[in-house]
């Protein structure tokens, strides 16, 4: 008996081709007839021949792996449900390639400079970047390196090679107008980090709608930050009678100091937050928000990296989705 593993070789020779022929067809080439095409397949399930990874790998340069690369903590990764949504997002956009998804997670200069190694060293084929802070040079690193990548969001002063976003500042005016629109004046903000361009365009969105810097408080869209900056607001600005919040966690975090300072939402304190989450259905009262795409963006994302390590022609290297308000009790 036989147990030798069937060949390249011979399966070109049942197909009646030449290894190179084979060896496309296994590659997913364009240039291969129909004919040939259906020899070698037919030839391969007659043989039962499986190609090896590791070769496969040293003749393409592909290793059929993304990695997502998240520049935040285990805990917020795992506890918001931002990060679920866009994970989910992108599983489902690579749900129909070959590729697989490797998640990475990097905070300190030391992780980057180790995950920078890894990833242009061919282990990947590209990278998904998520919550990148300031001038974080891991994406310029890795472009240089050849390996492509799509960022979820912008850092100020940047515009990355390939992105897909929400519409942030369109979002935030809207939340502000829903404000207005119920009759507040004294309307605060609870602003992200003024070093992720998520950060920015959610606050230059409330500035727009007001016509004037405002009464900020800065968190890093966790809960525990927005408590912290409610309390600051309070006492601040005491006759304060709206807040919006460019994250559901600050928000909910906002609406918790809110009762221990013995104010009532709405009627005393309208609330509006950014995420429109399965939290925000589930706080008392339930949350208006802005809502935002997030598995959408997850699978765009993945669709326009794909685009790119398959060197595909893309129609246009920035993805901006739309945004819009969904009204619930706390305003």
């Amino acid at each position: 008996m036989n147990n030798q593993r069937p060949t390249l070789e011979a399966v070109a020779a049942r197909a009646g081709v030449g290894r190179g022929t084979v060896s496309r067809v296994i590659n997913g080439s364009p240039k291969v007839s129909p004919q040939a095409r259906e020899a070698v397949r037919k030839a391969i399930e007659e043989l039962g021949y499986v190609p090896n990874p590791a070769a496969r790998t040293l003749v393409t340069r592909r290793t059929d792996t993304v990695a997502l690369v998240v520049s935040e903590s285990e805990e917020r990764i795992w506890g918001e449900p931002f990060f679920a949504g866009i994970i989910r997002g992108i599983s489902a956009g690579l749900a129909e390639t070959e590729f697989q998804l490797l998640l990475a997670m990097a905070q300190s200069e030391a992780d980057h400079e180790r995950l920078t190694r890894y990833l242009t060293g061919q282990h990947v084929d590209g990278a998904l970047l998520l919550s990148l802070h300031g001038d974080d040079p891991l994406p310029r690193h890795l472009e240089e390196g050849g390996l492509p990548t799509v960022r979820a969001g912008t850092t100020p002063g940047e515009t990355p090679v390939a992105y897909v976003d929400a519409d942030n500042r369109g979002g935030a005016r809207l939340a502000v107008e829903h404000l207005l629109d119920r009759g507040r004046s004294r309307i605060v903000t609870i602003a992200g980090p003024q070093d992720m361009g998520v950060g920015v365009d959610r606050l230059e969105g409330y500035r727009e709608v007001l016509g004037a810097p405002g009464d900020v408080a800065f968190g890093d869209f966790s809960e525990e930050s927005g408590a912290a900056a409610m309390r600051d607001l309070l006492a601040r600005v005491p006759d304060l009678d709206a807040v919006y919040a460019a994250s559901d966690p600050m928000a909910i975090g906002a609406m918790r100091e809110l009762r221990l300072a013995g104010r009532s939402v709405p009627g005393d304190v309208a609330v509006v937050g950014f995420d429109d989450s399965a939290s925000a259905r589930l706080t008392v009262p339930p949350l208006t928000s802005v809502h935002q795409p997030v598995e959408e963006m997850g699978r765009a994302m993945a669709e326009l990296l794909v685009a790119r390590i398959q060197g595909r022609e893309i129609s246009s290297p920035a993805v901006i989705l739309d945004t819009y308000l969904v009204v619930r009790e706390s305003s």
